[in-house]
């Protein structure tokens, strides 16, 4: 089964063709990044304008580099939400119009949901280059953490005999058992970076600028949650670094900063890390590292705390923060020292991608799922029970 994926959540426009749920025949992300980088941050006006002028070239490509017509899909898998509205109706509508045009069955998917199967099929890619691999498991825990999110599903399937066929194992159930008060973990790594003016995105900078600094520089102490101990929450975590930057040498810091990459993008170029790291001083280094430690340190106690309260074997870590690399290695450091067996996809299938919307949309599309013309976008769109 071929299925075409579109994906138009935010500010990436993406499409892509999936063979069976498991094998990519092509992915292509086309980033609004430049765009929206001299303001800090997506300007949703500007990204559904952008979507609007590359969702049908992207459809194209993807289509061209799998070899195939669009007639030659199988079926159409589009992001329902959540996400940006203006951005999603660009992709849904087109998906939807192109399903109908062809006489193809569409089928909405969750955003998250596609994250979360994002680590599924970056696993089936690699126990096809390496039979030897451990296999993914499910039931699992997975973290979901992004610019726009940052939750924790319990993932399992429903069992054969719910209707005594082998779809339904490959029918997946989602109980949401935490998620985050305020800002999402990437929001708060763009954020600190906006007000430090480090560039945008956030998180590839600070991550980068967190290696040439001391973690232990700044104790930011630990995250305290009233109710719920898997709830996050970095609104305060953001403001402590808000404080200790008011009023203080790295303000000006940040503002000098700020007024170099003015003049460094007004000459048509943009500063990488390294341009960036030389204009760091060594607290301001000291402090990118420490709040970073904070963040990984909160996301991998709740997350594996939630894998033991569901006495599962493994964990699953997918979004946009999953590419950082502090984020892995303490994943991977703690889930062994702790018997968890622990899963990340690869950083193209990291970011919002269309591939795993199409992966996604397969297991709904084989178990005769179908969306008729009053599907829409939804702004808010929980996935799972809570």
């Amino acid at each position: 089964m071929l299925v075409l994926g579109i994906e138009s959540s935010c500010d990436e426009t993406a499409a892509a063709i999936v063979a069976d749920g498991e094998r990519i025949l092509s992915s292509v992300v086309a980033s609004q990044v430049p765009l929206h980088e001299k303001y800090g941050g997506v300007v949703p006006e500007l990204a559904s304008r952008e979507h609007l002028r590359r969702i049908a070239p992207v459809v194209d490509e993807a289509c061209r580099r799998a070899g195939i017509a669009a007639r030659d899909a199988d079926g159409v898998a589009v992001t329902e939400g959540p996400g940006l509205i203006g951005s999603l109706l660009v992709g849904l509508v087109y998906g939807k119009a192109l399903a109908a045009a062809l006489g193809k069955p569409l089928v909405g998917v969750n955003h998250l949901e596609g994250h979360i199967h994002a680590v599924l099929l970056e696993n089936k890619i690699a126990r096809r280059a390496d039979p030897g691999l451990e296999e993914a498991g499910v039931p699992n825990v997975t973290l979901v953490v992004s610019g726009g999110h940052t939750v924790l599903y319990r993932v399992e399937t429903a069992p054969a005999s719910d209707s005594g066929d082998a779809v339904a194992a490959a029918t997946f159930r989602y109980a949401r058992l935490g998620q985050t008060r305020d800002d999402a973990a990437g929001e708060a790594f763009d954020k600190v970076a906006k007000l430090l003016a480090l560039g945008y995105p956030g998180g590839p900078v600070i991550d980068k600028l967190a290696g040439f600094g001391d973690p232990e520089a700044v104790d930011f102490g630990r995250i305290r949650m009233k109710g719920s101990a898997l709830d996050f929450s970095f609104s305060g975590l953001k403001t402590a670094v808000l404080y200790r930057v008011r009023g203080s040498t790295l303000e000006a810091e940040a503002e000098e900063r700020r007024r170099w990459q003015s003049e460094f993008r007004a000459h048509g170029r943009r500063p990488t890390a390294d341009d960036i790291r030389e204009r760091c001083s060594r607290d301001t280094l000291n402090l990118v590292a420490s709040f970073q430690r904070a963040v990984v340190t909160d996301l991998v106690e709740r997350t594996l705390a939630a894998a033991e309260n569901e006495n599962v074997s493994s964990v699953f870590v997918s979004g946009g923060v999953a590419c950082n690399s502090q984020l892995r290695r303490s994943f991977a450091r703690e889930a062994r020292r702790r018997g968890f067996s622990v899963f990340f996809p690869s950083p193209a299938l990291s970011t919002d991608n269309a591939a795993m919307i199409a992966a996604a949309g397969y297991f709904k599309l084989a178990a005769g799922e179908r969306a008729d013309r009053t599907l829409t976008a939804h702004a808010s769109f929980p996935l799972g029970v809570s």
